[in-house]
């Protein structure tokens, strides 16, 4: 397969205005008639949505903490058919992980070096002038990066401008645009970031309007003129199917699955069977595993207590077949959550997990886990990568560990994840196999 030249969008830290950045490009270029495949660095669940709504075609996370060369090689050949490539990086270019993983820290220069793309930093000098370009010139002399340039974001005035464009001339930095500053150039956020595609109120609305801004401060002709592109690896497989017929929790409560194990468990023929928790919906009685993935069942707990048809084909479901839940849906198999205001709600109770988002405790972080039991997919002693990122607090955890959980430094993580019968649950959400 041909490379297809592409470029990383990425920051010195997070809140810089990247994601607007990104999904302007996408669409622009969409716009003007290009195919564009998107991608995301790092192990982010909300951002392709975002990014699949902007460009027409589904986005895909690139790991290099994760992923192992044949994996990673299989999800980059999803951009077979695109004109260009625009990526966007997580929190700051070279932010990762202090010990390597499958194939380094995970951090987005690693993905852009990896994958051959140039960097499009973009740099907010609120409360700067020239020194932004000593902040784009540490950057580029850090690691090994290419820089394409800098996108200049939050401009308060045209000498605020001019002298941010001197600094960098000096610099021998490329300024491939300058956004001025504007308080409505946000997208909602919540306690795990964005709000979800899905809930935007009007997200296409939105996405025409970082694109038509982007066209107004910034070059395209110069971004795509500095794609790159570099050799890749023979592709290995995507994730394989835990079953064949796999009903799949979809809805607001339940939405956060990876787009590369969705795409690996469609190719290899599995049927993915959709249903709403929310809307009191029973997973399709003919299933062979029913799947719930993370979300945010702590912002519904009302609504999934009082779903008794969902409860009772989870139920009978289990008697007789595998359940999993990650994260969120590992919360909605549990006996209890109670939300921030402290009221307690029944859950499935499938799992005697209680959860609190009253008692919140940030955890974050990638997870290697050993099962010391089978989940779905996997057998006993199977090794897989993760990455978990929550709020809530375990307040009990009665039923037998599901595996040995370490954090990206080797230390013990007690959200072990628990077994019962069928069941089976986990806070982390799977990314790879440690040896895909």
């Amino acid at each position: 397969m041909a490379e297809v030249p592409g470029l990383l969008v990425s920051a010195p830290s997070s809140g810089t205005g990247k994601t607007t950045v990104m999904l302007g490009l996408l669409r622009a270029f969409a716009e003007d008639g290009l195919t564009v495949q998107p991608f995301k660095s790092g192990p982010d669940y909300i951002d392709p949505a975002f990014h699949r709504a902007a460009a027409g075609r589904a986005s895909f996370n690139l790991d290099s903490w994760a992923m192992g060369p044949g994996l990673w090689a299989a999800i980059a050949a999803r951009s077979a058919g695109a004109d260009l490539v625009v990526a966007e990086g997580s929190m700051g270019l070279y932010d990762g992980v202090a010990k390597p993983g499958a194939q380094g820290q995970g951090s987005s220069a690693e993905t852009a070096t990896r994958m051959g793309w140039p960097v499009v930093l973009v740099i907010d000098v609120s409360g700067q002038a020239q020194s932004a370009a000593a902040t784009a010139l540490g950057f580029a002399r850090y690691g090994d990066i290419r820089l394409a340039g800098v996108i200049l974001n939050r401009v308060a005035s045209p000498r605020h401008e001019r002298l941010a464009r001197l600094g960098m001339e000096r610099a021998g930095i490329p300024v491939l645009g300058a956004r001025p500053r504007r308080g409505d150039l946000t997208l909602p956020e919540r306690h795990l970031g964005l709000i979800q595609a899905v809930e935007h109120p009007d997200l296409e609305t939105a996405i025409a309007g970082y694109a038509a801004f982007l066209r107004d401060h910034v070059d395209l002709a110069a971004i795509r003129a500095a794609t790159g592109a570099a050799p890749l690896p023979a592709p290995g497989n995507l994730p394989r199917p835990p079953a064949q017929r796999i009903a799949l929790a979809q809805d607001a409560a339940f939405s956060f699955t990876y787009p590369h194990i969705l795409a690996g468990w469609r190719a290899a023929g599995a049927e993915i069977l959709p249903f709403s928790p929310l809307a009191d919906e029973a997973p399709d009685p003919q299933s062979d595993l029913v799947w719930l993935p993370g979300g945010y069942p702590e912002l519904h707990g009302g609504r999934l207590a009082a779903a008794e048809r969902f409860r009772a084909g989870l139920r009978n479901h289990a008697e007789t077949r595998p359940v999993h839940g990650e994260c969120g849906g590992y919360m909605a198999l549990g006996e209890a959550l109670v939300d921030k205001e402290g009221r307690r709600h029944r859950m499935a109770g499938l799992l005697g997990l209680v959860t609190s988002y009253e008692k919140r405790k940030f955890h974050l972080g990638y997870r290697l886990a050993t099962l010391q039991a089978p989940m779905p997919g996997f057998g006993a002693g199977a090794a897989l990568r993760g990455h978990e990122f929550h709020y809530s607090t375990i307040l009990d955890e009665p039923d037998a560990p599901l595996a040995d959980v370490v954090d990206a430094d080797g230390n013990p993580v007690p959200e072990t994840g628990s077994r019962r019968g069928n069941v089976t649950g986990t806070f982390f959400h799977l990314i790879a196999e440690a040896t895909a």
